[in-house]
């Protein structure tokens, strides 16, 4: 039983490759921010809870939570675990906001002035005004470095990763191209 070729098939093989490449070459933006963000509060939660119990930090883990549950729960094992999970809902929705403000900048240096925006945002004024913790000038140095070191190094990886993806070109040549 003989086939008919379809049209497609007869095209050369050279834009067939190039057809096959075209369609696998470009990354849905939605889903890689969503892994990116929660990769990057699990990893980066995770070590904000090390960093508390070893007592590098007087935030709580579950800081974020602080207006939906009582600070006594979130003190214990549980409420640690919740704390995580809002840090990941928080850095899903930061690599979204990090894709579409800055997703066109390469290099590390945008992720790292990413970082340090949302620790202002959340160390500086909007932490202490919504009574998670105190102040700066009473929370010690400690927190302060240990937090503002975590954040750059938080917005360090979504911003390089996002940068890395997007403004790469080499990886988005034909394969002989090199």
């Amino acid at each position: 039983m003989k086939m008919r070729k379809t049209l497609k098939d007869r095209r050369p093989a050279g834009k067939k490759q190039r057809e096959r490449y075209d369609e696998s070459a470009h990354t849905n933006p939605f889903w890689y921010c969503l892994q990116l963000g929660f990769f990057a509060g699990l990893i980066w939660g995770a070590t904000r809870w090390l960093l508390y119990l070893i007592s590098f930090t007087k935030v709580l883990p579950g800081f974020l939570a602080d207006p939906f549950f009582r600070q006594s729960f979130l003190k214990t094992f549980w409420g640690h675990l919740v704390g995580i999970g809002f840090f990941i809902v928080f850095s899903i929705i930061a690599a979204f906001l990090y894709k579409i403000a800055l997703g066109r900048l390469s290099g590390p240096w945008p992720g790292l002035f990413y970082g340090l925006f949302w620790w202002l945002i959340l160390f500086v004024m909007g932490g202490p005004l919504m009574g998670m913790f105190p102040h700066m000038n009473k929370i010690g140095y400690d927190t302060i470095f240990s937090e503002c070191a975590l954040y750059l190094v938080w917005g360090l990886f979504i911003g390089y990763t996002i940068a890395y993806e997007y403004t790469d070109e080499a990886s988005r040549e034909p394969m002989g191209a090199h």
